[in-house]
C-alpha cells in the first residue's frame, strides 16, 4: 500500500494524517503546498477538493482524513 498525502503548513488533519499512517507503519509520501506542488497542480489533480490533506492511496483518491480513517478502520476488521 502506497499512500500519498497532499497537505499544508498550520493543518491539523494533515497531522492527523500523517500520525495516522505512521500510526498504522504505512509506507507514504507527504507533498507540501509551495514546496511540491502549488494550487493549480492541486486544482488539477483533485478537481473537486474543498479542504486539507487530499490523500491518494495505490493511486485512487479517497478523499481527505475522515476518509483516511475510514479506510483504516476497514483496514483492521477486514
Amino acid at each position: 500500500i502506497m499512500i500519498e498525502i497532499y497537505g499544508k503548513d498550520h493543518c491539523p488533519y494533515c497531522d492527523r494524517a500523517i500520525a495516522l499512517v505512521e500510526k498504522i507503519e504505512a509506507e507514504f509520501v507527504y507533498k507540501k503546498l509551495d514546496r511540491d506542488f502549488t494550487r493549480e497542480d492541486l486544482m488539477e489533480k483533485f478537481p473537486s477538493a474543498k479542504t486539507f490533506p487530499q490523500i491518494i492511496i495505490d493511486g485512487e483518491a479517497i478523499g481527505g482524513y475522515d476518509e483516511l480513517w475510514k479506510w483504516e478502520i476497514g483496514q483492521r476488521t477486514s
